[in-house]
């Protein structure tokens, strides 16, 4: 029986450029990625899907999320195009997110973004990630209830900020980690957040929401919902501007 699905919902965009990725390392350590590619045209599309494949293979070959993300992340940043700040402005990016499980370890998680993960377990959707966001710099306060802006990221995989530069700027890493030891009955989500933040500001449960077999049908209808949740917000005329839906979905074991 296959242990995971994705689905993708285009929204209100007129090029879908998500992309997932699923590999399978020789030691039996299994990659799961998400990248929410920035913009909307076929180089980012192209781009965004051969570099999910990449950080996928990456992944299961090194049986480590935070190894092969921050390999290929300078690997990336390298190119001399991106060192131009002109040339970097029109260069294809993504917010990026890769979990790895390894038989006898507990799962490893890094992003660079603000793409999600939650664990599903006993009940609760447990957020595993900290955006990379100006919401998460500039958190709601009495003098600014509304804080940074969400949609604002600050690292991504295209950047060449270094770790360093990015704490000093942002107040946290260019590339974030952790790791969570599993239990019997746990599933991963990898989440845009064209798919999270709709059913966050719907107030939803998300375990109700994804609690449910087969797993092709329930991560269909959460992208879904997100949409329609997110359309249904806006007035008529604004529609255009929802955002797409992308989710991952993965039943782990120990």
């Amino acid at each position: 029986m296959r242990t995971y699905a994705s689905a993708q919902n285009i929204g209100g965009r007129d090029t879908q450029c998500d992309a997932t990725a699923v590999r399978t390392g020789p030691d039996g350590a299994r990659a799961y990625v998400l990248l929410d590619g920035i913009g909307s045209s076929a180089r980012v599309r192209d781009w965004t899907r051969r570099t999910a494949a990449r950080l996928a293979d990456r992944a299961a070959r090194h049986g480590d999320a935070e190894t092969a993300l921050r390999s290929l992340y300078e690997k990336i940043a390298a190119d001399p195009d991106r060192q131009d700040p002109y040339t970097r402005r029109y260069m294809p990016s993504a917010a990026a997110i890769v979990a790895v499980t390894v038989p006898g370890k507990p799962l490893s998680l890094a992003w660079a973004g603000d793409s999600r993960a939650y664990l599903m377990r006993r009940g609760l959707a447990l957020r595993l990630t900290e955006d990379h966001n100006l919401r998460r710099v500039y958190p709601p306060s009495a003098l600014y209830p509304e804080g940074g802006a969400p949609n604002v990221i600050t690292s991504y995989l295209g950047s060449v900020c270094t770790d360093e530069e990015s704490r000093a700027k942002y107040r946290h890493l260019a590339i974030e980690s952790t790791t969570v030891p599993l239990q019997d009955g746990d599933r991963l989500v990898l989440a845009s957040d064209g798919a999270y933040e709709p059913h966050q500001q719907a107030g939803h449960d998300l375990f109700a929401e994804l609690d449910d077999e087969p797993l092709t049908g329930i991560v269909r209808s959460f992208v879904d919902v997100a949409v329609d949740t997110a359309r249904a917000a806006l007035p008529e005329d604004e529609h255009c501007y929802v955002d797409n839906a992308t989710a991952l979905l993965a039943t782990l074991t120990p």
